[in-house]
């Protein structure tokens, strides 16, 4: 069994990207520029992009926050993103979720240039994704991507069970590990909230990605010897033990589904290093207009 060192892995992706930074500056041209807006105050997505931009700094990225009050309307929103698609410094940017009630994140989502969406989440990039077209790919998933490249996981004819169908992870990563491509050329079956044998299509899978936000519902009996297993759950649990009073709980249960697996993520530090990772790695082609393949 091999644990998989997300914080490895995107130490590796932040000094190949901050490599490619400096060979920009260094003919003298503008480094990359991210930008990040919030509407609102929320704790997980202020601190979201906090670290987002202190990774844009630790790569050489320029990084603007546009932070505006949660009364915003919905046209003026769209006016601020109508701005940043016409301003030619600005490479990539996020509107960071959730958005206040009265204004429609998807209508938003759809006014961003899907050239400059780095999130990978407008309906022209899931499209061209899922045809298999360069496209900018939502970062979460394509971490996971990344993750198998880098660890040589074998992933041809293998079958491949998909726990939790979100726009953000479970519906992209099935369609990444359908693609006719390395990491790649996987039978997916996607399991639900609405499918009847999740343990038995879990037995039968090679690799596992578990994305439903359910702590530690992938157990042992769902786990086949030999399996990959990949742990994209993020709750947060009570812990006494812990000076913040609670831990970060993945969807595996990690100590005994651990010895099973030729290869598992853990929580933290698996497959949530990658992310912030990703979305400097999509920036970077932003800058250099080339779609990710």
């Amino acid at each position: 069994m091999e644990i998989i060192d997300g914080k490895l892995m995107a130490q590796q992706l932040k000094n190949e990207i901050a490599a490619e930074v400096n060979d920009l500056i260094a003919k003298g041209e503008r480094p990359p520029h991210l930008v990040a807006v919030i509407v609102g105050h929320d704790g997980g997505a202020e601190a979201y992009v906090a670290n987002k931009e202190k990774n844009c700094l630790a790569v050489g990225f320029r990084s603007t926050n546009l932070h505006f009050d949660e009364n915003i309307t919905e046209q003026e929103l769209l006016d601020e993103i109508y701005k940043l698609n016409d301003d030619p410094e600005v490479d990539g940017f996020i509107i960071q979720m959730p958005l206040p009630k009265h204004i429609d994140a998807q209508k938003v989502t759809e006014a961003i240039d899907w050239r400059k969406d780095v999130d990978g989440f407008h309906p022209v990039n899931v499209g061209r994704m899922t045809i298999g077209l360069p496209a900018f790919k939502p970062a979460t998933p394509s971490g996971i991507i990344e993750l198998l490249r880098r660890y040589n996981i074998p992933t041809k004819g293998k079958h491949a069970v998909v726990i939790g169908r979100s726009n953000i992870v479970g519906k992209p990563i099935a369609s990444m590990l359908m693609q006719k491509a390395y990491p790649g050329d996987c039978t997916v079956t996607i399991c639900h909230s609405s499918t009847p044998d999740i343990k038995e299509q879990c037995r039968r899978a090679d690799i596992i990605i578990a994305a439903l936000g359910k702590p530690g519902f992938v157990t042992e009996d769902m786990v086949k010897e030999g399996a990959v297993v990949i742990d994209v759950g993020t709750t947060r649990v009570p812990d006494s033990t812990k000076k913040s009073g609670s831990r970060l709980c993945g969807d595996v249960d990690f100590d005994n589904v651990a010895p099973k697996c030729s290869y598992i993520t853990p929580v933290p530090g698996g497959v949530g290093p990658m992310t912030n990772c990703i979305l400097l790695k999509n920036t970077l082609s932003a800058r250099k207009n080339n779609l990710p393949g």
